[in-house]
């Protein structure tokens, strides 16, 4: 199968597997209205809401890579408080994973020079993959620092760890980790591929650590530290 053909293939998946969950929970809905109290129909009309916002959040990434691997997407990069936009990013996230802990240390007065917006789509692309991907732990650490040049988010979870044969793998497009979490987690592996992509075209990078002795995987998001030289402007590939 050649790349266009599996990512068709893939594509044709992810997107089948909300809609008929949607169909039928919804028809189910239709059917069974007066015999169904009202709890049960929260339930049902909440899970369909959720994987509604999981189809729209799967086009988003479509369009996103499209964009990255035509090179037509553009990025205004500005001076940014690194600290304040990742502060937003777990508030959204938060929303998605109400019960889990974000523990947030930050570190003094970081400003990067990047896209705000691109930016935020990496931090929560990782937020959300530590979180879905935690077990048996419901606490992720995020941590800010400054190294050199760069200024860094260290976003660390517990409960798994990534095999070395899996490590450069992990960033490529549709690629995900073949263990049971692949069956019991929804995804469609574009997250880490969208976010690695972005961080590269901001001349920045991500890296990632992952530490089987303590069940651990840790990535490392590092963009440009901002230089008062620097000007505001667009640059598109």
């Amino acid at each position: 199968m050649n790349i266009k053909e599996e990512f068709i293939s893939t594509l044709s998946h992810e997107i089948r597997t909300p809609l008929t969950s949607i169909k039928g929970f919804l028809q189910t809905l239709i059917s069974n209205w007066d015999l169904l109290d009202e709890n049960k129909k929260k339930e049902f009309l909440k899970i369909a809401l959720n994987q509604s916002n999981r189809l729209i959040d799967l086009v988003e990434n479509v369009l996103s890579v499209a964009k990255i691997d035509s090179s037509e997407d553009s990025f205004v990069l500005l001076k940014v408080d690194f600290n304040k936009l990742i502060d937003n990013c777990i508030k959204v996230i938060k929303m998605n994973y109400k019960d889990y802990e974000f523990d947030f240390i930050k570190g003094k007065e970081l400003f990067c020079y990047c896209d705000d917006y691109k930016t935020q789509q990496i931090i929560l692309n990782i937020l959300d993959n530590a979180a879905k991907y935690s077990i048996n732990s419901k606490k992720i650490e995020i941590k800010t620092y400054s190294n050199k040049d760069y200024n860094v988010c260290s976003i660390k979870n517990y409960g798994s760890f990534i095999e070395d044969k899996d490590k450069e793998k992990i960033f490529d497009k549709f690629y995900r980790i073949d263990s049971y979490l692949k069956t019991t987690t929804q995804g469609s592996g574009l997250g880490l591929y969208i976010a690695n992509n972005l961080a590269k075209k901001m001349r920045g990078r991500i890296e990632l650590i992952s530490d089987k002795k303590d069940s651990m995987v840790e990535f490392l998001v590092y963009l440009p530290a901002f230089d008062v030289e620097k000007s505001t402007k667009i640059i598109g590939e």
